[in-house]
């Protein structure tokens, strides 16, 4: 079976197309049968009439083989490897006319197509999570009018800022933010969480989820095709095509499966007198297992993986993750749960604690940051702070916030950044989460302490990466040395770095990599934002809490829809687990083809008992492969 029947699976699966060709392989199956039927009557009824029931017999032939002959071709012509098939099978059937087997000739295409039929349903089966899921955003929405009423529109059409509606039991169409209302949402379809999210007003929303118990009403934040779900999908579909050193190391073999097979065949021809053992050894020696050797893994991995909320872009999950020896984690958001909120504001003497709050909701009220985030969560209920949000803001990665409104300036952010601007700060109170400044037009208005708490899965997790042979784990983060440490210690973590800017930490994952002599391979876990450096600097860069992040997905090589620390493990055990299955079913495929070439060679398994036969090593090797899905 070829690589390019396994990439167009997923269109095939109840597709147009895919109806199309089966219906074709059907009545062509049908006619050939028919006419093996009609020729074999025609020559027992007038056995002194070969010529009609040959004739007969070569309509059969050429109704099924015609496909198989012409893609054999192809495939010389084009040097296509992934017709070693076909060109195997034109020439037993060739060679079955020439010898006389008509019959043979028409039943060795049926018999294949059959096999191949199910063989393909296997696989679509072990893709059925990918397939699902593809199938989750919805076509429709309720598009909510100025005057209240309620139209249902193409989802395609909706655009940024409009509102709809989504019902009870309806999937989310789009990407959004809650206006009003409440509900639960079951997200499990792409962040593998099996409890529902609880969303109200200013909660975000995606498209490709469930809205499970309330009606909400949802403002447009992207167009369709920019939905963090259709990026998701793009990625599943790029990630089919997955090419790694083992599919390569096939390939490389195939370039002389073709010669050696013709030579066997034709040897034991010559050796036995006899052309139906060497038919038998064309017809058995069929590469449908070696051509699934790394493809089915790698299918029964990504749906795994899906099922998780892990998503995976390219061949580092093989090449690189199987080696890892260092892991690299960004504290705030990625170790720790990165929903900070304020523990204390110290404005600093003669000025109020309102206006230290006020000066930093300014900068924070547009800002997806954690620290951003807890502030504004910080005003719900007061009175006394009013948000202005007309100021020019830019947002400087690892340092802070800086908004200009005029001939006025608000500066926010961290201890390092406020240095470096040249204010003398005054001594805090240690602290182990982060301080956060604020200036106001040169003045020093106060600080911001924040409190943060480690992920409670994150302990048991760094101990799964030792259980793994990880020989080193690691923290970098832009915080204090003292958060650094407390959260270090508190994961068992055995490093932490400390005010780290992007391009420091790009620095000391450069570092971490070790030399020509005594190379490491890192792993770095980030939020895929201020991150994006590392992560692209690693061998390779796992985005955490990627739903909704255009960078997360970008930056790295994997993906987590969710923020389970667990995640990093499995994706470790499994690219291994992976790699294992891959060089079983190398030896497991080529040792049937070894076995069913032999004993065909000595006459024990039949030409047609071989067309039945051949797709043995396939079966095992997607049996073998299933394993994976129970990871």
């Amino acid at each position: 079976m070829g690589k390019n029947t396994l990439e167009n699976l997923s269109a095939q699966n109840l597709s147009v197309e895919g109806k199309r060709k089966l219906s074709r392989e059907i009545i062509s199956a049908l006619i050939s049968l028919s006419c093996l039927l009609a020729g074999w009557i025609y020559s027992l009824v007038f056995p002194a009439k070969p010529t009609v029931s040959t004739l007969i017999y070569f309509i059969g032939i050429v109704v099924e083989s015609t496909g198989i002959i012409v893609a054999a071709v192809k495939g010389v012509l084009h040097k296509n490897l992934t017709n070693t098939m076909e060109i195997l099978v034109a020439i037993a059937i060739i060679a079955c006319f020439f010898n006389g087997d008509y019959q043979l000739a028409i039943l060795i295409p049926v018999i294949l197509n059959i096999a191949h039929f199910f063989e393909e349903r296997s696989i679509m089966g072990g893709r059925e999570v990918i397939d699902g899921l593809r199938k989750m955003q919805a076509d429709t929405a309720i598009l909510l009018g100025e005057d209240g009423s309620e139209t249902v529109v193409d989802a395609k059409a909706l655009e940024k800022g409009q509102k709809i509606v989504v019902k009870p039991g309806a999937s989310i169409p789009i990407d959004g933010t809650v206006v009003r209302g409440e509900s639960n949402v079951d997200q499990k379809s792409l962040t593998g969480e099996s409890l529902p999210q609880a969303v109200s007003a200013g909660d975000s929303v995606y498209a490709g989820t469930i809205n499970l118990d309330g009606a909400i009403v949802v403002e447009v934040a992207c167009a369709y095709v920019d939905t963090s779900f259709s990026k998701i999908l793009d990625m599943l579909e790029k990630s089919e095509s997955i090419s790694i050193p083992e599919s390569r190391l096939v390939d490389r073999f195939m370039q002389y499966y073709i010669p050696l097979i013709l030579t066997i065949a034709a040897a034991v021809a010559l050796i036995q007198n006899n052309i139906s053992s060497a038919i038998a050894i064309l017809v058995v020696s069929c590469p449908c297992g070696q051509m699934l050797v790394s493809s089915a893994p790698m299918i029964a991995a990504l749906a795994a993986s899906t099922k998780r909320g892990v998503l995976i872009k390219n061949s580092k999950f093989i090449e690189e993750l199987t080696e890892i020896d260092t892991v690299v984690f960004d504290k705030t958001g990625t170790i720790t749960v990165g929903s900070l909120s304020i523990s204390r504001c110290e404005p600093v003497a003669g000025v109020a604690e309102g206006e230290v709050m006020a000066a930093a909701a300014a900068m924070a009220c547009d800002s997806l940051h954690p620290v951003a985030r807890a502030v504004i969560a910080s005003l719900e209920g007061r009175e006394d702070v009013a948000v202005e949000r007309d100021w020019n803001i830019r947002e400087i990665p690892g340092k802070g916030m800086h908004g200009v409104r005029g001939e006025e300036e608000i500066c926010f952010g961290s201890t390092v950044w406020f240095g470096e601007l040249g204010f003398d700060l005054p001594e805090r109170a240690p602290h182990g989460g982060p301080i956060n400044w604020v200036a106001k037009n040169g003045r020093l208005l106060g600080s911001l302490c924040f409190d943060d708490s480690l992920r409670p899965e994150a302990p048991e997790a760094i101990e799964s990466l030792r259980a793994l042979g990880i020989g080193q784990t690691v923290i970098l983060t832009g915080d204090r040395a003292e958060a650094a440490e407390q959260i270090r210690a508190a994961a068992g973590v055995d490093e932490a770095y400390a005010q780290l800017l992007p391009e420091d930490k790009l620095t000391r994952v450069r570092g971490l990599r070790g030399s020509e002599e005594e190379p490491h391979r890192v792993l770095v876990v980030g939020d895929g934002i201020n991150d994006a450096p590392a992560l692209k600097e690693a061998d390779v860069g796992i985005a955490m809490g990627a739903m909704g992040s255009d960078t997360a997905i970008q930056s790295a090589d994997i993906a987590l829809m969710n923020n389970n620390l667990e995640n990093i493990p499995f994706v470790i055990r499994t690219a291994r687990r992976t790699r294992a299955i891959i060089y079983q079913n190398l030896a497991l495929s080529f040792l049937v083809s070894f076995v069913m070439i032999l004993l065909s060679a000595f006459g024990v398994i039949t030409a047609l008992m071989g067309a039945f036969l051949h797709n043995i090593g396939a079966f095992i090797v997607l049996l073998n492969s299933a394993r994976i899905m129970k990871s």
